[in-house]
């Protein structure tokens, strides 16, 4: 099992996707220099683009937390039979997230809250399931922490024209809407407690309504934080944001304040989609940050 204890808290990684996701580096981070990707080649090509194709690879992954006697999932990744026609990586899978996720020891029926950092494709997929012709609450006894303010940005009845164009079609009305619906939903704004170990935070800028976990537990510290980070070339240099950011100002901003808290505190930094070992301890590094080391998860790519 793919799993660390940090303070009281059990985190496991449940695997949903990993491989290409059909966008270049250049253009999934247009600001990040051709240098930093050349002279960090020896570890970013394995598990973080293809040194031929020069193509991203990213993991989909949940992040399963056990605190205070609940069971807790950051993040849901794509979820199956989803139309995604201007996100073709993501349309129609099939995976075995649930088989993966049960091998975790967690049935659908044992989730006690699921955290929607942001309400992206890729981040609210498994929120539900195809129930004959509709869409259910994969996790019924759930309630779904999502940020309020993604939730109007996203509701299409509000009008917002994404920056980031149509790669969030039909998400909010397959995998959003029918857990509100539901009644499972709770809506936050600025911060949210959900227990002694685990606090939600604003962190805008991604999306306007894009937020971090902390975790505080004896002396551990740790930071989901989202898409506030696509590749390990952002801690290098903090200021490059991925295509996908609706506010590039706001989200440079928040990735300096979190990876400089990160660093402040010894906390370990979890991102949603990194693969190989998942997760990583930042330094301050002049004006940027460097990475100290990486957490214990197991690469993808050398398990698959």
């Amino acid at each position: 099992m793919d799993q660390i204890e940090l303070g009281d808290v059990t985190v496991t990684r449940v695997w949903e996707y990993f491989g290409p996701v059909d966008i270049k580096r250049e253009d999934f981070f247009p600001e990040s220099s051709k240098e930093v990707w050349e002279d960090n080649s020896s570890w970013l090509d394995a598990d973080f683009v293809n040194p031929e194709t020069h193509v991203v690879v990213s993991a989909i992954q949940t992040w399963v937390l056990r605190s205070e006697g609940r069971t807790i999932l950051v993040d849901t990744g794509v979820g199956n039979y989803k139309e995604r026609p201007y996100a073709r990586v993501w349309s129609r899978l099939e995976t075995a997230f649930l088989d993966n996720l049960a091998r975790a020891g967690v049935a659908p029926e044992d989730v006690d809250i699921v955290i929607n950092t942001h309400l992206h494709n890729d981040h609210v997929g498994w929120n539900t399931y195809l129930d004959g012709r509709h869409w259910a609450p994969t996790f019924p006894n759930a309630t779904y922490l999502m940020p309020k303010d993604d939730f109007d940005f996203w509701n299409p009845e509000n009008g917002h024209k994404p920056r980031s164009g149509y790669g969030n079609q039909n998400v909010f009305e397959d995998s959003v809407a029918p857990v509100h619906q539901a009644g499972q939903t709770l809506l936050w704004e600025n911060s949210h407690r959900i227990d002694g170990n685990l606090r939600l935070d604003a962190a805008p800028g991604h999306t306007p309504g894009a937020s971090v976990l902390t975790l505080t537990s004896g002396s551990d510290r740790a930071v989901f934080v989202g898409d506030m980070l696509h590749t390990p070339v952002q801690i290098l240099e903090p200021d490059v944001n991925s295509c996908f950011c609706e506010d590039p100002a706001g989200a440079r901003a928040t990735r300096r304040k979190v990876l400089g808290w990160a660093a402040d505190n010894n906390a370990l930094v979890i991102p949603a989609h990194l693969g190989g070992h998942g997760a990583a301890e930042v330094a301050r590094d002049g004006s940027a940050f460097t990475i100290k080391g990486w957490a214990p998860f197991a690469a993808y790519s050398e398990q698959l």
